[in-house]
C-alpha cells in the first residue's frame, strides 16, 4: 500500500541520496480498449513511430508517440496556470499585459488608435513557449525600461547552478521543465537549465494501415451547390457570381456546400498507452541558491530544492490525476491512480507513495512557508510587463494578415 506523499517525506528524499520520483502507469483510449486514438502529426503528416523494448516481450514492439516530452511540460504548465488563476496556489511569475491595447468594440476607433484586431490580454511565463527566456517577455518592458534592461531582467544574466536563485524568484518553473536564454545578450552563452521533470506518453503495439484513407463528407445544411459560384472580395466578404462573371469560384473556397474530404491520418490502435514521468533529484541537487552572494546556505539550498520538487509534483497532479484530452479523438483514461516510486537505492525495492491532488496543494503550499522562513524570494504577485510598441504592431500586423488568409474547413 502507497503512503501519502509528506512534506518531510520529501525533504529527506531531496537530502539523501534519492535519484528521482518516477510514476509508470497503463492508460486506455476513453472509448475502451481497441477503440482509435489520433497520434500527433510531424512533417510530411506522419506519426512518430519505432520499435520499443517494453518490459515482459521478447522482441521489440511497434510504439507511437501520442504526447511529447514539451507537450506534456506545456499541459503541465497551463495546469498551474488554471490553479493560479483559481486562486488555489500562488507562484512567482512574469506576467505581459496586452489589455490597454486589446479592441474595443469601436471599430474604427480602434483602427485610429493603432488596436489590436483580436484581444489577447495578459500572457504569462506559464504560457509563452521558452518560459522566462521568451521572445515575448525579453520584447515587454518593465516600467519603461526593456525588460532585459531592467533591474529584474539584468539578474538573469548572473544566473548559474552556483545561483539559481534569480530564476527561482523570477520563474521557478523554468527551474522544473528546463530553459536556456539563447536570445538573450549571451546569445548561446546564455544559461541553460536542463529538465527536471520529464514525462512522456506512447502508445505500445500500435496497428494502423498506411494506405488507408478516412473518408467523409462535411455536410452542408443548406445543400449549397458546388455549381453555384462565388466571388471573394479582398476584404474577406464575398458576392454571388453573376451568370458567366469572372473570377467565380466555388462555395466551398468560402466554407459554404457539402464538401468530401480524405486523410492519410487514419488513427491507429494501440494495445495500452503508458505514460512515464520523472523528477531527478539529482538534477535539483545541482542548484544553489544563495540569499545573496556572501551568504550561501545548505538550508536556503534544501528549501528550494524542496519546493521545485513540490512544484513538479503539483504539476503532474493537476495535469494527468483525472486522465488526459490530448486533442481530438485522443483522449486516455487511466487504470489506476498516480503511484509515484522514490528510486532510492540501487538494488532496493523502491517506496511508494500516492498524492492526490488536494494533498499535492498542499505538500506545495507548505514547502512554500519553508522557503520564506529562509528569506529565500518568492513573491506572490507577477510582476507585469508591458509590451513593446514595436511588439504590439508585430501583433496587429499579424493579426491584420491573418484575416486576409481562407482556410478550408475539413474534418474525420
Amino acid at each position: 500500500m502507497a503512503e501519502n506523499l509528506t512534506l518531510e517525506a520529501l525533504q529527506d528524499a531531496i537530502k539523501g541520496t534519492a535519484a528521482a520520483f518516477r510514476c509508470r502507469r497503463r492508460l486506455q483510449p476513453a472509448g475502451g480498449e481497441g477503440d482509435k486514438v489520433f497520434p500527433p502529426t510531424f512533417a510530411e503528416a506522419t506519426y512518430a513511430v519505432e520499435s520499443r523494448r517494453v518490459p515482459g516481450r521478447e522482441q521489440a514492439v511497434t510504439c507511437v508517440l501520442l504526447d511529447s516530452v514539451q507537450s506534456q511540460a506545456n499541459r503541465m504548465e497551463l495546469a498551474l496556470q488554471e490553479a493560479v488563476d483559481a486562486g488555489k496556489i500562488k507562484l512567482p511569475m512574469i506576467e505581459v499585459d496586452f489589455t490597454e491595447h486589446d479592441p474595443t468594440g469601436d471599430a474604427g476607433a480602434d483602427r485610429e488608435r493603432g488596436r489590436l484586431i483580436d484581444a489577447v490580454g495578459k500572457v504569462t511565463s506559464l504560457q509563452v513557449p521558452h518560459r522566462l527566456a521568451d521572445a515575448i517577455i525579453r520584447d515587454s518592458e518593465w516600467n519603461g525600461v526593456a525588460f532585459r534592461l531592467s533591474d529584474k531582467g539584468k539578474t538573469l544574466n548572473t544566473a548559474s547552478f552556483a545561483n539559481a536563485t534569480p530564476l527561482f524568484e523570477l520563474c521557478p518553473t523554468s527551474l522544473v521543465f528546463g530553459m536556456w536564454d539563447s536570445t538573450g545578450p549571451k546569445g548561446g552563452l546564455g544559461p541553460k537549465f536542463e529538465r527536471a521533470m520529464v514525462s512522456e506518453i506512447i502508445g505500445v503495439g500500435a496497428e494502423w494501415q498506411d494506405d488507408y484513407r478516412a473518408r467523409g463528407v462535411r455536410r452542408d445544411p443548406l445543400e449549397i451547390r458546388a455549381a453555384v459560384q462565388v466571388v471573394k472580395n479582398a476584404d474577406t466578404s464575398w458576392t454571388a457570381a453573376a451568370e458567366k462573371e469572372k473570377g467565380g469560384t466555388e462555395p466551398s473556397k468560402i466554407n459554404h456546400s457539402s464538401v468530401p474530404f480524405h486523410s492519410l491520418n487514419s488513427g491507429t490502435t494501440i494495445e495500452y498507452a503508458e505514460q512515464t514521468t520523472t523528477l531527478s533529484l539529482i538534477c535539483l541537487r545541482r542548484l544553489r541558491f544563495p540569499v545573496n552572494a556572501a551568504s550561501p546556505s545548505q538550508e536556503a539550498d534544501s528549501a528550494a530544492r524542496t519546493a521545485l520538487a513540490a512544484l513538479g509534483l503539483c504539476a503532474a497532479a493537476l495535469a494527468f490525476e483525472s486522465g488526459m484530452g490530448l486533442r481530438s479523438r485522443c483522449l486516455l483514461w487511466p487504470a489506476g491512480p498516480m503511484i509515484w516510486e522514490l528510486l532510492e537505492r540501487p538494488g532496493q525495492e523502491p517506496k511508494t507513495f500516492s498524492l492526490s491532488v488536494d494533498g499535492a496543494i498542499s505538500l506545495l503550499k507548505a514547502a512554500i512557508a519553508g522557503v520564506k522562513e529562509t528569506r529565500l524570494p518568492w513573491p506572490d504577485d507577477p510582476i507585469v510587463l508591458k509590451p513593446s510598441v514595436e511588439l504590439v504592431k508585430l501583433v496587429r500586423l499579424s493579426q491584420l494578415e491573418a484575416t486576409k488568409e481562407g482556410s478550408d474547413v475539413g474534418g474525420k
